[in-house]
């Protein structure tokens, strides 16, 4: 894809205007035009302008700098890589303090880089080097133990698509297709909180009612960190709290 496609593309799918564009990067409509029709050859500093003024992520950033022909700015560093040893300290830090809850980090395809002890009573295992998603809604993973498993599918695939509509990816949609064959037809509940879907699941504890929370490492200036998220289950309720609790004082 050359530069003048790409940039009309990623435009196009924000749905933002010539004129919207022109205004974020401080620039005008005229050399938005020119540049999408391959008139005009951007600077750098230009290209890096309209990615961040389209809110790119940072690997998209560097696709639209080597489709102008310019180097990729933004690393992307191993997380195994000696270099990043205090990011995974401040990762591990990160999960141990939100003990007894569970919690996992993962990649922008939902594998799992790491997690706490506490997953374990969710997972029923220690899981390694799988897909979280695919764990929760694989007839063979946590499905059958999920109560309202209709409605925790369909808010995991949202999730999904909205990440797809931002940022199409060929292996992000095989995964979803694939998600996607699992899980029922959209259910409708009322159990909700009023600001987010609950996790119901049988547990060797009892059930369990759980809510999610997902933070992103948005400041970071690397490509693989950037695309980490933190995903953290917190009890909807006192005695999911107290059966956590407990759960972790006898370990």
């Amino acid at each position: 894809m050359t530069f003048s496609e790409a940039l009309r593309e990623r435009r196009t799918r924000r749905q933002l205007s010539q004129l919207d564009l022109a205004l974020r990067a401080g620039t005008t409509q005229r050399h938005i035009s020119f540049m999408e029709t391959g008139r005009s050859v951007p600077g750098r500093g230009m290209v890096v302008r309209l990615a961040e003024s389209l809110e790119l992520p940072l690997r998209e950033r560097n696709h639209l700098l080597y489709a102008a022909g310019y180097a990729p700015v933004y690393p992307q560093t191993p997380l195994d890589d000696p270099a990043l040893a205090p990011v995974r300290g401040a990762l591990r830090h990160i999960l141990a303090g939100h003990l007894p809850y569970p919690a996992v980090i993962v990649d922008r395809y939902g594998d799992l880089v790491a997690a706490n002890s506490a997953l374990e009573l969710l997972t029923g295992a220690r899981p390694d080097n799988v897909n979280a998603y695919r764990l929760a809604l694989h007839p063979d993973g946590m499905a059958p133990r999920i109560l309202n498993f209709g409605e925790w599918a369909q808010h995991i695939l949202e999730r999904l698509r909205q990440e797809m509509a931002r940022n199409p990816d060929e292996r992000l949609a095989a995964l979803l297709a694939e998600l996607e064959s699992y899980a029922p037809p959209a259910a409708v509940s009322a159990d909700h909180l009023g600001f987010a879907v609950p996790l119901r699941l049988r547990t060797e504890a009892g059930t369990l009612r759980l809510i999610t929370t997902v933070t992103t490492f948005a400041t970071a200036l690397d490509v693989t960190l950037a695309e980490l998220k933190l995903e953290a289950f917190l009890p909807a309720d006192e005695e999911t709290a107290a059966t956590l609790r407990a759960r972790a004082s006898h370990q």
